[in-house]
């Protein structure tokens, strides 16, 4: 049996030491954008409406300003939404490249029991 060892990890940008914005949230921002509605959003997220309104509540209650700004036409990201989403692509990115370089450098297994050989 060959046995890879493998580097994981999830990647999260954190505000003040808590999670602010994972890949679901982000996730989340882009079916608002693409959709402009908060309940379709969600829908495509299968999740309920509850729950995505407390996740952009949250988000806009830690960012000190609204990342989704909700009127009578419908729901949009605002300008800081879309640089916080581009900036966690490109990071998510590096963060992805980073792993797979580590992964490289890690050590791989000939057999069930033994440690591979240099």
């Amino acid at each position: 049996m060959n046995a890879q060892l493998k580097a994981d990890g999830r990647f999260w940008l954190t505000l003040d030491g808590r999670n602010f914005l994972g890949r679901g949230r982000v996730e989340l921002l882009q079916h608002i954008r693409e959709t402009g509605s908060i309940s379709k959003a969600a829908k495509a997220m299968k999740m309920s409406y509850k729950a995505a309104w407390d996740a952009v509540d949250a988000m806009n209650v830690a960012w000190g300003v609204p990342l989704v700004a909700s009127g009578p036409a419908g729901s949009r990201l605002t300008p800081d939404a879309e640089a916080l989403v581009a900036a966690f692509r490109k990071a998510e990115a590096r963060h992805a490249a980073f792993l797979e370089k580590l992964a490289r450098e890690l050590p791989g297994r000939t057999g069930r029991d033994a440690p591979a050989t240099r």
